[in-house]
């Protein structure tokens, strides 16, 4: 706690600074640098602000649903998930829990340092402006990591933010959701304080014919506090300062079953828009994790993994050199470092300790990169090449018996490697009504200490860790165009092959026993359709992926066969009526198709469709009464199925509340 009140007292104390700055205006915009004219190319997809605040669960990765083949490892949200497998991807890359997708959040990175799962109860929809999601692999800043995609998370600015903001919400099964915010203007500047804290008595994630004594639903309780602080230090230039706490709390299926993850973050961001532009970041997360696996047979503690402490730090340079003629040209560098351990001890059936494990490790990427956008009239050409110098060090496991004497002892070999990735891209305004875009791109992603070093359990699977994984790699080409057939409507289409090399993923090894593995590559081929429609109050958004994928492991029973967790079909849409009076009326339907909880299909989860709605009905000047429904249908979700053994998505969820905004 001691260290959540510096961070966020540090980011006040720099934010009333700007109170000293000349003039009442302000123009401080709290962004990054302009969006290169090449990005189109790569077939960016921006969820806006209205959409982030109005979703029916008011959680970030729901949102990130509506872009069809975006996916965690499960289909559990944050509420009902265990913490470690909300990785994210895109392109049916699945079949581990780690992020194959880059997740910035104002061009910080925010996966956890050793697991690299993304905290989604730290990124609350009301403090964002957009989201921009970039599927395929890219270079660029902290491009190491970026294999099946990149998602930048952009905070809002003055303009996004009430100087007062605040909701309240009450749901089923006595669930709580408060919230609020104050944003006050300082100077030429502004700050940001916010907070949320959430709870619920939770759900059966167990279907009624699996439920015995122990099973309980599945509780959560978390919350989440953010300061941020956006002022000038120059003529042309500003200082982004922000601090993040958090903290969730959650059960999964069986009595005791809890598990915990915690975290403070902070970063400092200098952007200048000058003539020579920067933006340099410096950032610095401190993370923990706590997990107790109960068994599925006598229901005691098997397994406490009592401690996970991991530290991430990093920074980058980006300098946009002034050269003219049609070009925009970013060159830089970054680094990002991850050190963590974990503590666990394993039990009997008797409830004594068996052995007490420790393992751990360091990773290290830095690179140097170089873009270059090319405007040629009605063309854009956009290319850009990065080298990375990669290090895994320190790694060990070590065992010790219940009395302290050492079993285990291992102690890897450090490890280092220099890995070359780029991209290339082409953007074509064939007509004022169509675009024509072409790609191709590679990209790397280091093993994380979880896959390196962390066995894990989910009871009666045991999955075993590997210290000697080797990077994924990732080749891959799309093209697609994007037409205006109409005033406010836009089509995409987008075909691609991503081949994704030395694929990391949970191998069957027996029917209790799976290992993290390099497999020679999973191969995806799909395509990807949106649209986007507004006219007046009335606004569709649809998005539909199909992507096949397998896994190419020659002699081996998993040649051919599909990736774990990888749907071949995936859609969403949204439909909404909105008025300027703040009175808001949408409907959301989101489809999953049949996928495979385990890497030689023996596991099915089956195709799901759920329906969400919510009415906003202003009551007066500043303040809404909103009323939420989530799984409208109560569409039955299957999230885990390990042998018959079943685990369930949210049921329906109904919620009413009041957001006050002024």
């Amino acid at each position: 706690m001691r260290r959540t009140l510096f961070l966020l007292a540090t980011v006040w104390c720099g934010a009333a600074r700007a109170q000293d700055a000349p003039g009442d205006d302000i123009v401080v915009l709290g962004r990054g640098l302009d969006v290169p004219p090449g990005t189109p190319a790569y077939g960016s997809v921006v969820i806006d602000r209205d959409r982030l605040t109005n979703d029916a669960s008011g959680r970030v990765e729901d949102v990130l649903s509506d872009v069809a083949g975006f996916q965690q490892f499960r289909r559990s949200d944050s509420r009902s998930a265990n913490p470690s497998a909300q990785g994210a991807t895109l392109r049916a890359l699945g079949g581990n829990a780690s992020s194959r997708t880059l997740v910035l959040l104002d061009g910080v990175p925010v996966a956890d340092p050793f697991f690299g799962y993304i905290p989604f109860t730290a990124l609350v929809p009301d403090r964002l402006a957009a989201i921009r999601v970039t599927r395929g692999g890219g270079s660029g800043p902290f491009g190491a990591g970026s294999v099946a995609g990149t998602i930048e998370l952009i905070s809002g600015d003055r303009g996004d933010l009430p100087p007062v903001a605040g909701e309240a919400f009450y749901g089923s099964r006595n669930s709580e959701s408060i919230a609020a915010s104050l944003s006050p203007t300082l100077g030429r500047g502004f700050a940001s304080v916010s907070g949320r804290f959430e709870r619920g008595d939770g759900f059966m994630t167990t279907p009624p014919d699996q439920r015995v004594a122990a099973s309980v639903p599945a509780r959560y309780r978390d919350w989440s506090a953010n300061a941020r602080a956006v002022f000038p230090v120059g003529g042309d230039a500003e200082l982004q300062v922000r601090g993040t706490a958090f903290g969730d709390n959650r059960t999964l299926r069986f009595r005791g079953a809890d598990s915990s993850s915690e975290g403070e973050d902070a970063s400092v961001r200098l952007v200048a828009r000058g003539r020579w532009q920067i933006d340099a970041i410096a950032y610095l997360q401190v993370r923990n994790f706590t997990n107790k696996v109960i068994s599925a047979t006598n229901f005691r503690l098997t397994l406490d993994q009592r401690d996970t402490p991991s530290t991430g730090i990093g920074g980058k340079i980006e300098l946009r050199p002034p050269v003219g003629g049609g070009h925009v040209l970013r060159i830089g560098g970054d680094v990002r470092r991850a050190d963590g351990e974990l503590f666990e001890d394993a039990y009997s059936a008797a409830g004594l300790v068996t052995a007490r494990r420790n393992a751990g490790g360091q990773a290290t990427v830095a690179g140097l990169f170089a873009e270059d956008d090319w405007t040629i009239g009605r063309l854009v050409l956009t290319g850009g090449a990065r080298v990375d110098r990669w290090t895994i060090a320190n790694g060990f496991f070590r065992e010790r018996d219940a009395a302290g004497a050492p079993t285990v002892t291992n102690a890897f070999a450090d490890r280092s490697g220099t890995e070359a990735t780029g991209r290339a891209g082409l953007l074509f305004h064939a007509a004022p009504w169509a675009d024509l875009r072409a790609a191709a791109y590679a990209g790397f992603r280091l093993p994380t200490l979880n896959e390196l070093y962390r066995p894990f359990v989910v009871f009666p699977i045991t999955t075993q860790a590997n210290a000697n994984l080797k990077p994924e790699r990732l080749r891959g080409i799309e093209g697609g165009v994007d037409f205006r057939p109409a005033s406010g409507m836009q089509v995409s289409l987008t075909g691609f092959y991503n081949r994704l090399g030395d694929a990391i993923a949970n191998v069957t090894i027996t029917p209790t026993l799976r290992r993290r593995d390099n497999v020679d590559s999973i191969d995806a081929t799909g395509i990807e359709a949106s649209l986007a429609w507004r006219r007046g109050p009335f606004s569709l958004s649809a998005s539909y992926a199909y992507s096949l994928s397998r896994v190419r492991a020659p002699g081996t029973p998993l040649d051919r066969l599909a990736p774990a967790q990888s749907p071949r079909h995936a859609a969403s849409a949204t439909v909404a009526w909105a008025l300027q009076s703040g009175a808001l009326l949408s409907l959301t339907a989101r489809y999953v198709g049949d996928q495979y909880e385990d890497d030689l299909q023996t596991n099915v989860l089956p195709a799901a469709t759920t329906v969400d709605a919510v009415a906003k009905v202003p009551i007066g000047r500043r303040v809404s009464v909103i009323l939420r429904g989530e799984n409208l249908f109560d569409e039955k979700v299957v999230t885990r199925n390990q042998a018959g053994s079943i685990d369930l998505g949210t049921p329906r969820t109904l919620w009413i509340g009041l957001r006050i905004a002024g």
